[in-house]
């Protein structure tokens, strides 16, 4: 149950070059993938089974409880992978997407509630055109520093402000308008801790305003400059996200490759046909980088590391010593209290 509260945990990225993902996010599937609510879902969560995210994928091979065999079909370019009649829809909280080149966090949301097995319009597909008819957001509210013309802030080498080759601790909060967990999420806010150093979210300049989290406000004009759907807004927004959030979600962790386009909209130029558009720099690795063929070969030993994962209240996961003069403050204030 994240709302009104804070996500921390630290990685290692340094391992992860271009065309790679390490991902650690949260999706609205069931706690137990399904388990008790199909009888024929005899795995759970814990094997895989149940699994869905707002891309509502089609190559998850079974859902609610049934094979999904209807018209299947191989992947070219993936012996493992394929599409299925059937997709697997749900809100997904993109806290950490990223390699040592680019990072982005992204809210998606949904206009269904938990884990939702769709099929045609309702799927969003994008080979049908109709990625922006379906139940999620697929696109999401991003914010990627890079993206946002803080080409300095993230990469490898002490000449960024978070240095990719050394480890980083990441903290995600939640806000909401009264600060309750009854109230709607309003933002959401990232700090990086890295040499003793608190980091905040750069602040960037979006349509005449600036900015350094996320917020309704932040992804309305995200969209506007960079003259994108806004089907973040149109499936609900933040209040649907917060909701979601609020009913619980599903911790996920995953290192993969893009046999879609290469994982060029995390770090380097998407789409290609836009380049020169505002918003299409995403990060400085090649267009030519990111194909699954020449990653796996190239850097067969890729790999993140997650750790000391936390969870809390507002500021409850921040190392003491790493407060700032104002929390510093409020502490030694309470201590007098008390």
């Amino acid at each position: 149950m994240l709302l009104n509260r804070e996500f921390t945990f630290t990685v290692d990225v340094s391992q992860l070059p271009c065309g790679l993902n390490g991902a650690l996010y949260f999706v609205e599937m069931d706690q137990d993938g399904g388990k008790s609510k199909y009888p024929t879902n005899h795995a759970g969560a814990r094997l895989g089974t149940g699994y869905c995210d707002a891309q509502c994928p089609h190559d998850i091979k079974y859902i609610d409880g049934e094979s999904n065999s209807i018209g299947w079909k191989p992947s070219p370019s993936d012996k493992n992978s394929g599409k299925g009649l059937y997709g697997t829809c749900c809100a997904e909280m993109d806290i950490w997407e990223a390699n040592k080149e680019s990072t982005q966090i992204t809210p998606h949301s949904c206009s269904v509630e938990g884990q939702t097995r769709c099929s045609g319009t309702d799927c969003g597909d994008n080979d049908t055109g109709e990625r922006y008819k379906g139940v999620c957001d697929k696109d999401g509210c991003d914010y990627n520093p890079f993206r946002l013309g803080e080409t300095n802030f993230y990469g490898p080498g002490s000449q960024y402000t978070v240095d990719t080759t050394k480890k980083m601790t990441v903290v995600t909060q939640f806000l909401t308008s009264d600060g309750s967990d009854q109230g709607t999420l309003s933002e959401i806010k990232r700090f990086y801790m890295q040499d003793g150093r608190v980091i905040p979210n750069p602040t960037v300049t979006i349509g005449g305003k600036t900015y350094n989290s996320i917020t309704e406000e932040t992804c309305d004009s995200q969209k506007t400059t960079w003259n994108e759907t806004n089907s973040f807004k149109s499936k609900g927004g933040m209040k649907n996200m917060g909701e979601a959030l609020k009913r619980g979600m599903t911790l996920v962790m995953s290192i993969w490759d893009d046999h879609a386009v290469d994982m060029l909209w995390l770090d380097s130029i998407y789409p290609l046909d836009k380049r020169r558009q505002p918003g299409a720099a995403r990060g400085r690795c090649s267009t030519d980088s990111g194909k699954p063929e020449d990653v796996e070969k190239q850097f067969p030993n890729s790999k993140v590391v997650f750790s000391s994962v936390k969870y809390g209240p507002i500021n409850s996961t921040f190392p003491h010593y790493k407060l700032d003069e104002q929390e510093k403050l409020k502490e030694l204030e309470l201590e007098v209290l008390e």
